[in-house]
């Protein structure tokens, strides 16, 4: 007869399965803090395993610890410079994700190709009642400001 440690881990793994738990990588896994970057990955998939943890699952922001600003229909996003610019170098004790991708297990934070950042960008424009077009390109971003270097991680 098994134990009810082996009953509680089963029924863990089913309703982990069931809700679909299983089947998305966590902020911590390696195809998320890899040197090279998050790899392919959506607009949609970089904001659930980045941005989500503070801004909230429906971006409705949260306060407490931190103060983490709402960005369902939040009116600043009328500009996707102020956001692609705010992803690339960080706000107000956010990461920066526009680092160079060397640098990043140093900065312990992750990197965002230029596509990476116009996709999320483009996401959060799009999404949470905002109604921007989602219209940024890599090509646009790559001409925006990024941080070059950190003198201390973050």
């Amino acid at each position: 007869m098994k134990g009810p440690a082996t009953w509680i881990a089963a029924v863990a793994t089913l309703t982990a399965t069931a809700f679909g738990v299983a089947q998305f990588a966590h902020a911590d896994d390696a195809a998320f803090t890899s040197n090279a970057g998050i790899g392919a990955v959506t607009g949609r998939q970089i904001y659930e395993h980045i941005c989500q943890g503070c801004h909230m699952p429906e971006a409705q922001g949260a306060t407490g610890a931190g103060f983490y600003p709402k960005l369902a229909g939040d009116k600043k996003l009328i500009s996707w410079q102020y956001v692609a610019v705010t992803v690339l170098n960080g706000k107000n004790g956010m990461p920066p994700f526009g680092f160079p991708a060397d640098q990043v297990v140093q900065l312990r934070t992750t990197h965002l190709s230029d596509q990476q950042v116009a996709d999320v960008v483009n996401y959060l424009r799009s999404h949470f009642d905002n109604k921007f077009p989602a219209t940024v390109t890599a090509a646009q971003v790559a001409a925006l400001p990024h941080p070059v270097t950190a003198t201390k991680p973050f």
